[in-house]
């Protein structure tokens, strides 16, 4: 970790110490003859599900057994699903399930729990030693509480990978000297994906205007959130609580130029759920999205006229040219919701048994999520789990895992502090521009039928003109948002 990451890490720490951190190494309120039970809610689901359910199943007739605890897990389907479940419940909604004792939670969810008081103070459970165990930024991340204690227990976090259709993408660089090495900036990208489909185009000179779209990217709102901090402005910085918007044009124009005008003249696209999709409907060769992604990654492309078998390339997400190396940080923690000292020591002696090295690799090796504990972040770890527990582990999420091992060497991770209306904050950075150029990409498609060329079609939407208005719209949407 560089040292920037530490730092700030060691100042929310200092922050849990102040703050009445005691442990209860020597307050076990425990009794193995009479157990106690724990509910968790989640939204794991196919095999990230399975691998999850094998680790509680594990606790329970070992550690939880010896302890005195026993943990049932269920799925609440989505991130939304839950969401809604954990809302229903606190608002004592009529037919809503009790409150777990533990859930899955991002960041600003938690956040609204902890103000309503729902949260446990989890930093009466940890001492210094074991917090340290734990990647610092992780921990920073889970301390949302006003006093800097800690209230979300860091379990399984993500980063963004550039994922490409090699088998495709090979005989389109063979023919135009396109480069890996281009697929590193953002502006590369956007270069690339020009060339492609311009390449695509030219396939068909019978057929103006019909060239294909070579990227796509899942979750916009960290296109946004990451490509500012590597242009060097914290678009929202929360300092004591209180958020200050950063805005300025010069930056966001770059971001517009590389998502928007490529998206409106077809060189990117987003088509189905997710980015993955449309690689395999062969719609798109690459994109940027969760490294838990990688599991979906397609093995073959399918086509109306037939399908064929596809090979894969994994990359670091990109950075803007010039700009430092950040790579975005998510991924749910777990939270604990207060309750008594017996359901919530318990619940945070399962959490520190799930995310213990071994275990937390075994599950990363199934879900692509990277492990929370500084010792398992390598690639030496990886292979000494693998080899020791005989995992069969697919190949796209190793290869996945060890490029990120490779590349956290010299970047940052980062997540913006949470804040309050930051849920709906983030909605404006996923959807606000991506609508608008979905929207506008239409404009320009129906244009092109109409027999004009994909220059004159785009010309009216990638004006500066254009530009200004969007980013005015955008500024207002989001000052609305954060209720400035």
């Amino acid at each position: 970790m560089n040292r920037r990451k530490k730092a700030v890490g060691n100042i929310c720490l200092a922050a849990v110490l102040v703050f009445g951190l005691t442990g209860c190494g020597d307050r076990n309120p425990l009794d193995p003859g009479n157990p106690v039970s724990l509910t968790v809610w989640h939204y794991y689901n196919g095999s990230q599900q399975t691998a999850f359910d094998a680790l509680v199943e594990e606790f329970n007739d070992t550690v939880g057994r010896e302890k005195g605890i026993f943990v049932q897990s269920y799925s609440q389907g989505s991130v939304s699903d839950l969401e809604t479940a954990v809302r229903d419940s606190i608002n004592g909604k009529v037919g809503a399930d009790e409150m777990p004792d533990m859930f899955s939670s991002y960041a600003d969810t938690a956040y609204e729990v902890e103000q309503a008081g729902a949260l446990a103070n989890l930093s009466e459970y940890l001492d210094e030693e074991e917090l340290g165990k734990y990647v610092d930024s992780y921990i920073q991340e889970g301390c949302i509480a006003s006093d800097g204690t800690l209230r979300i227990f860091p379990t399984a976090k993500s980063t963004e990978v550039t994922m490409i259709n090699k088998t495709d993408w090979e005989p389109f660089a063979e023919a135009t000297g396109a480069s890996l090495e281009d697929l590193k900036t953002v502006e590369g990208i956007t270069a690339v994906s020009q060339a492609y489909y311009e390449w695509t185009d030219s396939q068909t000179p019978d057929v103006p205007g019909d060239g294909r779209a070579f990227y796509g990217r899942d979750a916009l709102a960290n296109y946004f959130i990451i490509g500012m901090q590597q242009l060097g402005v914290e678009i929202f910085h929360v300092e004591n609580g209180q958020l200050t918007l950063n805005v300025p044009k010069e930056e966001l124009r770059r971001l517009w130029e590389n998502y928007y005008v490529p998206m409106v003249k077809g060189y990117f696209g987003a088509y189905g759920s997710f980015r993955s999709d449309d690689v395999k409907t062969g719609d798109l060769l690459a994109y940027t999205g969760s490294t838990s992604s990688a599991m979906y990654f397609p093995g073959q492309v399918e086509l109306d006229d037939g399908s064929h078998a596809i090979d894969y390339i994994v990359m670091a997400a990109p950075v803007f040219q010039g700009g430092r190396r950040y790579a975005v940080q998510q991924g749910a923690g777990m939270v604990v919701c207060k309750s008594d000292e017996k359901h919530e020591y318990a619940s945070v002696e399962f959490l520190k048994w799930f995310t213990e090295t071994e275990n937390n690799l075994r599950f990363g090796c199934i879900s692509g999520y990277l492990p929370v504990r500084k010792e398992a972040n390598s690639v030496e770890k990886l292979d000494q789990v693998i080899e020791k527990q005989d995992l069969d582990v697919a190949a796209k999420t190793y290869e996945c895992l060890t490029t990120v091992f490779r590349e956290m060497e010299d970047m940052t991770l980062y997540t913006n502090r949470s804040f309050e209306n930051g849920s709906a904050a983030r909605k404006i950075l996923e959807y606000h521009l991506a609508d608008r150029a979905a929207e506008d990409r239409a404009g320009v498609a129906a244009a092109m039928e109409q027999g004009q060329s994909l220059e004159e079609a785009s010309a009216p939407y990638v004006t500066e003109e254009a530009f200004e208005a969007w980013y005015g719209a955008f500024c207002d949407a989001l000052e609305s948002a954060v209720g400035e």
